[in-house]
């Protein structure tokens, strides 16, 4: 049976890579789109490895975004994320990718989605997953997004034009609440582990964050040592399935299995001496706390961006474990060094106590981003539900 051939732009945004396409370009329907994605990216692959797609057999690698126009009158694009499983056939459209989010600025110019000249374009960006708004502000070059320039991200080899992202308003961007358990702290009762002490927290993305010691762990682990260490992983799927219950996320844990995308889950720890996947050592001086997250079952590189900025939130949050375990009590104005395996992300955080209740005013961070290729992707007309219908018809 023939291929499908549709127009696509593969772009790497922050420490992550994805199809991009414009709306115009792909069905309506969603069992369609998800159809297309999996196949595009190689997915399911029992192997771990999509070689028969465009995927790179990790959570970071295996992404897909949709841009077309706003749908809201404070935005210039919509912009709607997907997260493609790498073994499983099934695609989670829950959450934002922060990283990606780098992308869609630089995407919507190049692709004349959005006017702009002169020396930096601004756009407004809806993400459709969270409901939220997302400032991106960056350098042109003749027009286009400007690549070159002399900010190094980790994980990141080389350097770029730097790309400023302001998450607005990023509180319950999952559940409605940045405190979706009315609490900063809360204890979790997890099959296999017992009552575990954890952080629930939703800004940008929802995340589970538990101390590193409580399992057992120091905290600057590697994440090779982490995809070895699989009842570590399975105690940190339990714990965040339980978070997903009490965040509202899902009904039940097996709901939550369901919905793999958020909550994300990490461990935290104080500040400490630590290896980086570079080789270059990571003197506890340098950092405000350690993070070691897992996204979608596997163990990050780095930090998803919208977990990092999670992270940010919670550590300005007084009685949070991310605050706790922070090594500076912190100017509200210095932005929050994490520390995590391929290096440092630096994130701006503004919260604030209004009547009683914490409020997440806005998160900044800087990404690089690039088109790598553009042209066409093909699919096997075969995994196409429609296609398959009208052959069965035949």
């Amino acid at each position: 049976m023939r291929q499908i051939r549709l127009p696509a732009v593969f772009m790497r945004g922050g420490t992550s890579k994805a199809i991009m396409f414009r709306a115009e370009d792909l069905p309506g329907d969603r069992a369609e789109q998800e159809a297309i994605f999996l196949a595009a990216i190689g997915s399911p692959d029992p192997n771990g490895r999509q070689l028969d797609g465009m995927g790179g057999g990790i959570s970071s690698l295996s992404k897909v975004c949709i841009i077309g126009p706003p749908s809201r009158p404070d935005a210039d694009v919509d912009y709607t994320f997907a997260q493609v499983s790498v073994k499983q056939s099934s695609v989670d459209w829950s959450g934002n990718c922060g990283n990606m989010s780098s992308a869609v600025g630089p995407f919507a110019v190049d692709e004349s989605l959005v006017k702009a000249s002169g020396k930096e374009a601004v756009v407004r960006i809806h993400n459709t997953n969270t409901r939220k708004i997302i400032v991106s502000r960056f350098a042109l070059d003749d027009g286009e997004a400007a690549v070159d320039g002399d900010f190094a991200l980790p994980g990141v080899a080389g350097t770029g034009a730097p790309i400023r992202l302001e998450f607005l308003d990023p509180g319950g961007a999952g559940t409605g609440k940045l405190l979706p358990s009315g609490s900063a702290r809360d204890v979790l009762d997890v099959p296999g582990i017992g009552s575990i002490e954890a952080s629930l927290i939703d800004a940008a993305n929802p995340g589970v964050f538990v101390r590193a010691a409580d399992l057992g762990l120091t905290g600057v682990e590697m994440p090779a040592a982490l995809d070895e260490d699989h009842t570590t992983l399975e105690k940190l799927e339990a714990i965040r399935r339980a978070a997903s219950v009490r965040m509202g996320i899902a009904a039940t844990t097996d709901a939550a299995a369901e919905i793999p995308g958020i909550p994300k889950v990490a461990i935290v720890s104080p500040p400490a001496d630590a290896a980086t996947l570079s080789g270059e050592p990571l003197g506890a001086e340098a950092m405000d706390f350690a993070v070691r997250m897992i996204s979608v079952g596997q163990p990050h590189r780095a930090v998803p961006l919208t977990g990092a900025m999670c992270l940010a939130v919670a550590s300005r949050i007084e009685g949070s474990i991310v605050h706790e375990v922070a090594g500076r009590p912190g100017d509200p104005s210095a932005d929050i060094r994490i520390a995590q395996p391929s290096g440092l992300t630096v994130v701006g955080a503004t919260v604030d106590r209004r009547n009683g209740e914490w409020v997440a005013e806005k998160a900044v961070v800087y990404r690089t981003a690039r088109r790598l290729f553009d042209g066409t992707v093909y699919v096997r007309a075969s995994r196409l539900p429609s296609v398959a219908r009208r052959a069965a018809a035949e």
